[in-house]
């Protein structure tokens, strides 16, 4: 904590969201922006809610958690714009740490063996030099102790980027673009996705069919945000 306050003065870190100097206990957000995000109810629901729904009779899903609603242009969407696209991979731990305490006490990480970030494709990680869901996961972990393993599944390749196509185009940007390529580490287990952001739920299934493919699983979904869009 002594450190943390040095490096504060040195340093100063702003609010994700608003901008204010965070204080040395403060991750990412502010604890007055944490107060008013867009949260879901989706905690105290993770069997029955809109999240899941994206997903019922197409993958064999337990829970889903998005943490708050997303939408575009909003300031709640900041914090995960910094891990995304502003070369950040600390603000996407951060997220994920956010993430865990937020759920910890409701039981929504009973049971899970492994956790599995959803791959990008090379290319795109040589861009950004990280996945930032594989940093949302690795925070999560920190808190729950539940192993990642981000080396079950892989992205072949990337056509585009998902944020401009509507709806049907991002189911057709993402089908079979995943490759299992370590059916053993999961079999018989209960797996946790993680994503940044749902908005029609296209990734996550075109991944978790593949994953499926491994024999006798559980999904969980948890992802930061959640658009309103359905599919």
């Amino acid at each position: 904590m002594i450190l943390r306050r040095l490096l504060d003065l040195i340093a100063p870190r702003p609010c994700a969201v608003c901008g204010r100097r965070l204080a040395p206990t403060e991750q990412l957000i502010c604890a007055a922006c944490l107060l008013h995000m867009p949260w879901t109810d989706h905690p105290q629901h993770p069997y029955d809610n809109d999240l899941a729904k994206r997903f019922w009779h197409l993958l064999p899903i337990e829970r889903a958690v998005a943490l708050w609603h997303y939408k575009a242009r909003s300031t709640n969407t900041y914090p995960i714009l910094q891990a995304k696209y502003f070369f950040r991979p600390e603000a996407a731990e951060a997220l994920g740490l956010i993430a865990a305490h937020r759920l910890q006490s409701s039981g929504f990480f009973e049971g899970i063996d492994v956790i599995i970030p959803i791959p990008i494709a090379k290319k795109r990680l040589r861009q950004r030099g990280y996945n930032q869901s594989e940093r949302i996961a690795r925070g999560v972990s920190m808190i729950t102790g539940i192993p990642v393993n981000d080396q079950v599944v892989r992205r072949q390749t990337f056509k585009r980027s998902q944020t401009t196509l509507d709806r049907m185009s991002r189911r057709e940007n993402v089908e079979g673009q995943y490759e299992l390529v370590d059916a053993a580490a999961i079999h018989g287990k209960h797996i946790l996705l993680i994503d940044d952001v749902c908005t029609t739920g296209a990734t996550i299934r075109s991944c978790g069919s593949i994953l499926v493919t491994a024999g006798d699983i559980k999904i969980s979904v948890l992802v930061i945000g959640m658009a309103g869009e359905h599919r």
